[in-house]
């Protein structure tokens, strides 16, 4: 919290952006690390190794999920937001991720795509219940959808986590006036 709290300072609402990527473990040195594990005995290693196979494609699942979350990353940055839509609907399908949601709910936005964007912001609170981008978007597409106690409750939700929150703040205004 103290951290979260810093680096609101420092950077500001956007401060998960800039972030540097988590670097993944190479499967190869994955195997190389747990191969000592599997114990002296030759009669045991087969049975150390069978069961490797599904968590391998668990990882290549996961791997692929965040290739296409980047494609569609960079599609959005161009600007192509049916296209990243695409990519991002691969990508939950292989993996649900809170990101992958809030992005395509974006993309659902600037598509005026409103219910969708909803589902999107509901999902990836189900998976985390406190995240700001989708508690912002999803009160972003109540207020399009004219559901304005919905998107009231959302953005004070999301004033309990970040009560100084400027885009938030902002939108409680307009909600206020309309």
């Amino acid at each position: 919290s103290r951290m979260t709290k810093a680096l609101l300072e420092k950077d500001g609402v956007n401060w998960r952006q800039k972030l540097p990527p988590i670097p993944t473990v190479p499967v190869s040195a994955q195997m190389r690390w747990s191969v000592p594990s599997a114990g002296a005995s030759g009669a045991n290693a087969p049975a150390a190794t069978a069961p490797r196979g599904k968590p391998d494609q668990a990882a290549a699942g996961t791997e692929r999920a965040r290739k296409l979350k980047e494609e569609g990353n960079e599609l959005v940055k161009k600007g192509n937001h049916k296209k990243a839509v695409e990519k991002y609907s691969e990508s939950l399908k292989l993996s649900q991720d809170c990101a992958t949601y809030t992005n395509r709910a974006l993309c659902y936005l600037t598509l005026k795509r409103y219910q969708d964007a909803v589902q999107d912001c509901t999902e990836a609170l189900r998976l985390d219940p406190k995240n700001v981008k989708a508690l912002y978007r999803r009160a972003q597409a109540f207020k399009e959808l004219k559901d304005y106690k919905s998107s009231i409750a959302d953005i004070k939700n999301l004033l309990k986590t970040e009560p100084k929150n400027t885009a938030a703040l902002r939108l409680l205004q307009e909600l206020k006036r309309a």
